[in-house]
């Protein structure tokens, strides 16, 4: 039976509700050791039971009814999909098929036209690299934008090794293309412009239906990365002149490890498979391919074909509330991207005179993600949030929230409690914050080095 939608929350955060204690005698020494049970220490910290998710971006939970799609396959349908011979093959491959046709469906595509892969990444090197190579004795030209995902930019720098010129557009400081820009920048050799349906660090919705037109007229492939965008906002390959597209399930509540790449049959275009084997998925991406994942990205996919305009209202009115929440107590908060063309899931936020590590730090109770990329040498600032041209210092204070089909109003009222706490607690240590509030203009004050 398929648990309910309400009842996932609790479910996400650790179990049902302890049992009543028989006696109040024994209710405090219950209390204490029912509260030593939840707390959970990880890499040294200690928290007091899971943390409210509001890392969307990243990942989504499980849809149950995706599990409910799914767990028959693991079960007693465990056939591989490409045995020919027998029933467990035939009934696989069936499902596989059906799968096919619903991830098809949701974004106005031919059955034939979707290939599974393992995700979103696979479907971006395959895309990037797989064009460029299938025709790189006509065009050796790549047009992207410097706030792709990390895997674009690097199948892009990978092509560069190989003698490919690629150009990086700028974006707008509202995070999006300057369609002037990209025109101007295909040249007679260009192979393939890939842009960003959803930013998924700041959430930002590009023009596809534009890109697409110029993309068409000039006879250059367009492919867009729409992992964040699936499920999500209303996607129709042929409205939007996309021609090749990469797809995740993870990010619609399906399951981890599958993905989907969109590939326009007429005009056909054609790609050099980056790996070899049996030739399943008529030779572009060999492998066996996984039933019960490609049955939950199906399942994924109808159900986001249902409810994603009450999803979207929903969400809305989540992100809403938790933006106005934090700044009817907290001042100074940029919005980073733009708001009108914009994910309501997702809303990265600034917080001057805060350090965006520290902060995530003092949120131990909320499992969001900074717009800063750590490593073990230096801490950076995001390279999505530089090419708007955030200043450095604001760029490392972003915190990314993000929101879902199972977040409640109770949850964004806690993160908004929770976050307004942490921001004023540090800017009270922050000599900062309060020399900027005695109107002092940190700008023109000429620190000394040591």
């Amino acid at each position: 039976m398929a648990l309910s939608r309400r009842l996932l929350p609790l479910f996400l955060r650790g179990g049902a509700p302890a049992v009543r204690a028989l006696s109040t005698a024994v209710a405090p020494a219950a209390a204490a050791a029912s509260e030593e049970e939840e707390s959970i220490t990880v890499k040294g910290v200690r928290i007091s039971g899971r943390p409210l998710y509001m890392d969307m971006q990243a990942t989504t939970p499980v849809d149950p009814r995706v599990l409910d799609a799914m767990l028959p396959f693991y079960l007693s349908r465990y056939g591989n999909p490409h045995s020919r011979t027998h029933l467990y093959g035939w009934e696989s491959d069936a499902a596989v098929e059906a799968a096919r046709a619903r991830v098809a469906s949701l974004v106005g595509a031919d059955p034939r036209e979707i290939f599974f892969t393992s995700g979103a990444t696979e479907c971006n090197n395959i895309a990037v690299k797989g064009v460029m190579r299938f025709y790189r004795d006509r065009r050796r030209h790549v047009i992207t934008t410097q706030t792709e995902h990390k895997c674009v930019l690097d199948s892009c720098r990978y092509l560069q090794q190989e003698g490919f010129e690629v150009t990086y557009l700028p974006v707008r400081s509202d995070g999006l293309v300057d369609l002037a820009q990209l025109e101007d920048a295909i040249r007679p050799d260009t192979g393939l412009v890939s842009v960003m349906a959803v930013n998924n660090e700041i959430g930002v919705v590009q023009p596809l239906e534009e890109i697409g037109r110029i993309c068409k007229e000039k006879g250059v492939p367009f492919h867009t990365d729409a992992a964040q965008a699936l499920g999500k906002i209303p996607i129709d390959v042929n409205k939007m002149g996309i021609g090749l597209m990469s797809l995740s399930g993870h990010k619609i509540y399906g399951p981890k490890g599958v993905g989907a790449l969109y590939l326009r049959r007429r005009p056909r275009i054609r790609v050099e498979p980056q790996m070899s084997g049996g030739g399943q998925e008529r030779g572009i991406r060999s492998g066996t391919v996984p039933t019960p994942l490609v049955v939950g990205f199906g399942a994924a996919c109808e159900i986001a074909a249902q409810e994603m305009d009450y999803d979207h209202r929903r969400v809305s009115a989540l992100q809403q509330r938790l933006l106005d929440g934090i700044r009817a107590q907290v001042d100074e908060v940029v919005i980073n991207g733009s708001m009108e063309h914009r994910y309501p899931g997702n809303l990265n936020l600034s917080f001057a005179y805060v350090e965006g590590e520290t902060l995530l730090m003092g949120l131990k109770e909320v499992a969001v993600s900074s717009g800063s990329a750590c490593t073990s040498a230096s801490l950076e600032p995001s390279y999505v949030l530089r090419a708007l041209g955030v200043e450095e210092d604001m760029a490392h204070t972003s915190i990314r929230f993000g929101i879902g089909r199972f977040t409640t109003e109770e949850e964004v009222d806690r993160a908004i409690e929770l976050t307004v706490h942490q921001v004023k607690k540090l800017r009270d240590m922050s000599p900062l914050y309060e020399m900027a509030k005695a109107g002092i203009d940190l700008k023109s004050i000429e620190w000394s080095q040591h």
